[in-house]
């Protein structure tokens, strides 16, 4: 009997208090994001110099995951790998960008961050995460064909939550989700170019330049400084359309440069 009154006595409390919540006004909370500046960075003896925006990027390529080996490990943008969270590692996109990934072979698709940076295999496009990889059932076969979308850079992230929301989310495990609002990416404009090599000395890349210039019309040798270390990049073309640029980036490859990539200046 006691019981009863007792589990009587809260309904009615809570009756009371979801009447008073109907009045109530719903209050925004917004979080702003902050995104790690990119900076060139070197693995073995090849240079990567990360995109200053997403431009639009979109790709077909493999993807591969990572896991326990580097669970727990400091990432590329300072956080901690969770191979448990959906993350990915990318060699080129800002750190922070939002991607859309579609796995080719089954149209599963996912939306995540870019956190880290790799994959450091060649043909590979991007690295996902243990609990990405599951979702889009890329874990057993290891790697698969994707399509990655970026999405842009995240601006804020937003919940709405209204006092309902404090009250009974508390007692029921229950919220409202938060919606990601992103900078829309760019999918023409923007001034591209490609990358064919980085030299330590300069005559070399002068040589390289005056080759390509011979097949491609436009090449040019930029020097570069990380740290003490200077070193000579060779830059083929300018093109102001990403698709282009990574038409030439394609045939460069297969005349015999296989570490092209395009750039977004």
């Amino acid at each position: 009997m006691l019981k009863r009154c007792k589990f009587s006595s809260v309904m009615v409390i809570l009756s009371f208090l979801w009447v008073l919540c109907q009045g109530c006004t719903t209050t925004e909370r917004v979080r702003t994001v902050s995104v790690p500046r990119d900076k060139p960075y070197k693995v073995g003896d090849t240079w990567y110099f990360p995109f200053s925006q997403a431009h639009g990027y979109k790709e077909v390529g493999i993807a591969s995951w990572y896991g326990d080996p580097f669970h727990g490990k400091r990432t590329s943008s300072g956080e901690t790998y969770d191979m448990h969270t959906v993350s990915a590692a990318h060699k080129l996109l800002p750190l922070g960008t939002y991607v859309r990934v579609k796995n080719l072979e089954n149209n599963r698709s996912i939306d995540l961050r870019i956190n880290d940076r790799g994959p450091f295999i060649q043909g590979r496009i991007i690295d996902l995460s243990y609990a990405a990889a599951q979702q889009l059932g890329v874990v057993r076969p290891g790697t698969v064909k994707v399509e990655v979308t970026a999405l842009g850079t995240p601006a804020q992230v937003q919940r709405s939550e209204s006092v309902t929301d404090t009250i009974f989310g508390g007692l029921f495990g229950e919220s409202e989700p938060e919606t990601v609002i992103y900078k829309p990416a760019d999918y023409y404009n923007g001034n591209f170019t490609v990358q064919v090599g980085a030299f330590g000395d300069l005559k070399n890349a002068q040589n390289l330049s005056e080759n390509l210039k011979k097949t491609y019309g436009h090449a040019q040798v930029v020097p570069s400084q990380r740290g003490d270390q200077k070193f000579y990049r060779v830059l083929v073309g300018r093109w102001n359309n990403l698709d282009l640029a990574q038409q030439y980036e394609s045939n460069l490859k297969e005349k015999g440069f296989p570490g092209a990539f395009t750039l977004a200046e």
